[in-house]
């Protein structure tokens, strides 16, 4: 990956609100901005570039003067365009829905197929304007969520945000403890252990990177509850969420988890998706 944000603009008004997070986040960086728009029509082509891509351009260059932005237009579809595009990108900001997504959809599918097949973070730009609040960091240890982890605490020291770590746990998730699950006292919970053993999962997960990342100030925040409503109700204070694409418990072959995707639908500000490469 090089310094370069890029952006998908497809003229929809939640791609133009991407563009501009998307600025910002390549300031924050130093970082170059590069605007890509997918076409399949060529009829669409020339009023695109002269019309809403040209003037997206200026206004960006108005918000944050001196930075470098290009444009690139290419033919394809807008996923396999922008899967390639994210190859060389250490972020890349979508809005949640495009033009062509139908009007009752929550998410569209170009966004919800890159966050799941693109490479390298991906912003989703959506919930209420001009979120703040801490960064939120959806904690589980699994490799995704060290991923995430990682990108969480680099975010935070580059907003000057605090972050809060949230881990959410529950018992009905939980493997017996017992060697055979048949076990009758296999039934028998010990609370005060579990949430003890899921305090010390918390601390572990974010430790080495408080370490790597002493200027942010960090908030340890473990609640017993359902995963997802818990980390949904925690977004309406934040003003980024980041979640690894899929953590402990997910589906073996599942490229989004279902916390990923929750977040995705029905968070009340912008989600990164981190994923691991194989």
């Amino acid at each position: 990956m090089d310094d370069t944000v890029i952006v998908g603009v497809d003229g929809s008004s939640s791609s133009l609100a991407a563009a501009d997070v998307a600025a910002e986040e390549a300031r924050l960086r130093g970082a170059r901005l590069r605007v890509v728009h997918a076409f399949a029509r060529p009829a669409d082509l020339d009023p695109m570039i002269h019309g809403v891509l040209a003037e997206t351009e200026q206004r960006l260059r108005e918000r944050v003067p001196g930075m470098e932005i290009t444009r690139t237009v290419v033919s394809g579809d807008a996923l396999t365009v922008l899967r390639t595009e994210s190859r060389h990108a250490v972020l890349t900001v979508l809005g949640r829905r495009g033009r062509g997504a139908f009007g009752d959809l929550l998410l569209g599918s170009t966004t919800l197929q890159l966050t799941a097949h693109g490479h390298g973070p991906v912003m989703v730009v959506r919930g209420r304007p001009d979120p703040q609040g801490p960064v939120l960091l959806a904690a589980d240890g699994s490799p995704a969520g060290n991923a995430a982890a990682s990108f969480a605490f680099t975010e935070a020291r580059l907003r000057g945000a605090p972050l809060t770590a949230m881990h959410v746990w529950n018992t009905w998730s939980e493997s017996t403890p017992y060697e055979q699950p048949g076990d009758p006292l296999s039934v028998v919970v010990d609370l005060d252990q579990l949430e003890q053993r899921h305090r010390r999962l918390l601390e572990e997960a974010v430790k080495p990177w408080t370490a790597a990342h002493p200027e942010v100030t960090v908030q340890h925040r473990l609640e017993r509850g359902r995963v997802r409503q818990a980390l949904l109700d925690a977004t309406r204070e934040a003003q980024l969420v980041v979640a690894g694409a899929r953590g402990h418990g997910g589906v073996t072959g599942m490229l989004l988890g279902s916390v990923s995707q929750a977040l995705l639908h029905h968070a009340d500000c912008p989600v990164t998706v981190v994923r691991t490469l194989s």
